[in-house]
């Protein structure tokens, strides 16, 4: 494992196909409570003058108490032969199992935040805005009643991109 620093504007990829298609993790914490999962909604760009990240965590998410309780996180694209991994992140609770020992995966800390050895690329971010996602600031109520088959909305986190690592 060997992660270099690199800017942000110099990720690998398609940020929009790494998201939406191939999925990616999230994770906050500390070295010794953290939890992670996959993400398949976000957006990557520029706010306030900054790189910066926006992620989506359900309430009823156990990650979700531990982005509340850091002010950093981890976005990461693991390495092509993970789609398991990334599955089980998605779908199992860290409430309810180790998933770092279920998953496969080696946690590393870089930047004292979590992520994994087997990352293609890891952004460590700071939480620079939250803000609850309710249905009545929704304009297109047939996309968010798709989304939302019951009362368990997400709350947005834009995270100012603080560091980017590809993993050679």
């Amino acid at each position: 494992m060997s992660f270099r620093k690199i800017d942000p504007t110099e990720l690998p990829g398609n940020a929009i196909d790494e998201i939406c298609n191939k999925w990616m993790l999230l994770a906050a914490g500390t070295e010794n409570d953290f939890n992670f999962m996959t993400i398949n909604w976000g957006m990557l760009g520029e706010l306030w003058f900054k790189p910066a990240i926006t992620v989506y965590v359900r309430h009823s998410r156990h990650t979700f108490g531990y982005m509340e309780n850091n002010d950093l996180f981890t976005v990461t694209c693991l390495k092509p032969g993970h789609e398991e991994a990334l599955k089980l992140a998605g779908s199992k609770s860290g409430r309810d199992i180790d998933k770092l020992k279920e998953s496969g995966l080696t946690k590393t800390m870089i930047d004292g935040v979590p992520t994994f050895e087997e990352a293609a690329y890891t952004l460590v971010c700071k939480k620079m805005y939250a803000q609850e996602l309710p249905p009545e600031n929704c304009t297109d109520m047939p996309i968010f009643e798709h989304a939302y088959d019951a009362p368990d909305y997400h709350k947005m986190y834009i995270g100012q991109i603080v560091a980017a690592y590809v993993n050679d």
